[in-house]
């Protein structure tokens, strides 16, 4: 017997006000977009405080589940069996022929947890637990109640239809992509930017990316692994529009004019100045890259207020507090640390200074780039100008 129907959970939505249905609309929305890339037919709706997935045709249940376990906004899975209504002595039947079927070895710890949302129907959640409880335990004698540790919590739920279910599965929680506005990933081949577009989108906001790349000191093999990166966090986030920026005769005017213990740190401004443009294009309100305070030079509280000073949008640094160890643990829960480890180095690491400066002075870094007038305006503009865009 398989499961046909799925109980979708939320948590932080249920907290919303008079809009919530706003946030569920928006949950709905991504259950289908995921379950399209999933072979079967399924219906999704929602009633109140409650999403349901129904499989209208045979499906393969682990391919689904790995599908909705990557949707934010979700807090739980429950596969179940949804009944009508044909009375008290029909759900005990349906109870028992549920627990005979996906349990073959009935040697387990039980409880029984009735809600009654149907306010109507005559058997308060008390008296169905009782009931349920002693029916069990007589159809089937190698069963034991326990109401503290059970090892199978049987949940039914009376609304308007029945559901019996004894299986939760963790979601990803968070809230609907899309829910949150949208920003703009700064998107390298490393470990950390990644999981920082992962736990921004798990914020319910909507991510575009930016790669800067710089041929030919960076090969077409370190771009694709970044396309890669991008398509296994658009996995959570939902369809990614990646700008992959030709870097190179930037990067080269700066290490030509520049003091090179600055290098860093001005072409980071300029990455920033860049992404601000495009993200001004796009509709994103905000800059997202994966920097933790002290991890490298650029990184430090003086590095990162002289990059700040770059830009007029806001910056978030989700992972800005994490240790390395910290983002390594997500980014293998999400599936990009064996991709971010590939050796195919990016802009970045080419073009690293042997001293790099860790306590940069603003006024140090802005009369540096004035060096740069003749020509750095011109080469962002075209920079801008032959930007690829690449779906993820």
């Amino acid at each position: 017997m398989q499961y046909q129907s799925f109980l979708i959970k939320y948590a932080e939505i249920g907290v919303k006000g008079k809009n919530r249905y706003l946030f569920e609309d928006a949950l709905v929305t991504q259950i289908r977009h995921s379950l399209k890339r999933v072979d079967g037919d399924f219906i999704v709706s929602k009633e109140s405080g409650r999403i349901y997935v129904n499989a209208e045709s045979e499906y393969d249940f682990d391919e689904v589940i790995e599908a909705l376990k990557c949707i934010f906004g979700i807090a739980a899975i429950c596969p179940m069996i949804q009944v009508e209504d044909n009375g008290y002595e029909d759900l005990k039947k349906q109870v028992q022929s549920y627990v005979d079927e996906f349990y073959e070895d009935k040697n387990f710890t039980f409880k029984v947890n009735a809600r009654r949302g149907n306010k109507k129907y005559p058997v308060n959640s008390e008296q169905i637990n009782r009931d349920l409880g002693e029916l069990i335990l007589h159809a089937f004698p190698e069963t034991k109640v326990d109401v503290h540790k059970p090892d199978v919590m049987l949940h039914v739920e009376v609304r308007n239809k029945i559901n019996i279910y004894s299986h939760v599965i963790p979601g990803p929680g968070g809230m609907p992509v899309g829910t949150n506005g949208k920003a703009m990933l700064l998107l390298s081949g490393g470990i950390d930017s990644p999981v920082a577009g992962y736990m921004i989108a798990k914020r319910g906001v909507k991510i575009d990316a930016v790669y800067f790349h710089a041929p030919p000191y960076t090969s077409e093999r370190a771009k694709q692994k970044v396309v890669d990166l991008a398509k296994l966090v658009s996995k959570y986030s939902g369809p990614i529009r990646l700008h992959i920026v030709n870097f190179t005769d930037i990067q080269l005017y700066i290490y030509d004019k520049c003091p090179h213990e600055e290098l860093t740190i001005i072409m980071r401004r300029y990455m920033m100045r860049i992404a601000e443009r495009l993200s001004e294009e796009s509709g994103a309100m905000a800059l997202i890259t994966g920097e933790s305070i002290g991890q490298v030079a650029s990184q430090t509280m003086q590095s990162l207020a002289a990059t700040d000073a770059a830009t007029t949008m806001p910056v978030f640094r989700p992972v800005i507090g994490f240790d390395k160890q910290e983002i390594v643990d997500v980014s293998e829960k999400i599936g990009t640390y064996e991709t971010s480890v590939l050796p195919f180095e990016d802009c970045c690491t080419i073009f690293v200074a042997k001293h790099p400066v860790t306590k940069p002075s603003l006024k140090m870094i802005e009369r540096s780039e004035e060096k740069l007038e003749e020509k750095i305006d011109e080469l962002v503009e075209t920079a801008i100008s032959t930007v690829e865009k690449v779906w993820c």
